[in-house]
């Protein structure tokens, strides 16, 4: 798995061989399938992996780790900390959640509703999001997080600590953009 990630830092998963990933393990090519049936089974435990750590990221922030008189700033700061920690895990999500094997794209998107729905349950605690409806949480935690997940991009991107500061700060702006509009919205129950 570290030799696939190592490769994935140049090349999309779609461009990578079977042969390539042996080489850099150290194994031989045979040996690959005593660990994975496929290539695909290889990148589905690799998505496996990258969003476990996203994940335990987040587990980590309700557990104390986001300062509850700073949440917007607190939860950006994790961001960046947990992009900084696996940078590799965040490349490869974002390279394949929108090219390269559909199988690939069709996990990725599964583990981005999980996390939504994750988001959801939480915001549903906050005191003024209680009456919100059941679809109105999900759609603010589906901004919330595809903000954070462009953000992770960017970051990765980033040619230096200046540039993460500046990326850092945009962030904050624009999730109390976002949260400003939740002031203002009025969440109703969807008509049957």
């Amino acid at each position: 798995m570290d030799a696939a990630l190592k490769l994935l830092a140049e090349d999309s998963f779609s461009a990578l061989s079977l042969r390539e990933v042996a080489r850099e393990a150290g194994i031989a090519p045979t040996a690959f399938y005593r660990h994975f049936e496929s290539m695909e089974a290889l990148g589905l435990v690799l998505i496996d992996e990258s969003f476990r750590s996203m994940r335990d990221m987040l587990r980590g922030a309700r557990a104390g780790k986001l300062d509850p008189t700073r949440v917007i700033d607190s939860s950006v700061e994790i961001l960046v900390a947990g992009v900084n920690e696996r940078p590799e895990h965040w490349r490869f999500i974002s390279r394949e959640r929108n090219s390269g094997v559909t199988v690939l794209r069709y996990a990725i998107r599964t583990e981005i509703r999980l996390l939504t729905s994750e988001l959801a349950i939480d915001l549903a605690r906050f005191p003024g999001l209680r009456s919100w409806s059941a679809e109105d949480l999900n759609l603010l935690a589906n901004l919330i997080v595809n903000a954070m997940i462009s953000i992770a991009e960017a970051i990765d991107d980033a040619s230096d600590a200046a540039a993460v500061e500046e990326i850092r700060q945009t962030a904050v702006k624009q999730l109390r953009m976002i949260i400003v509009g939740v002031v203002g919205w009025r969440s109703q129950e969807p008509e049957r």
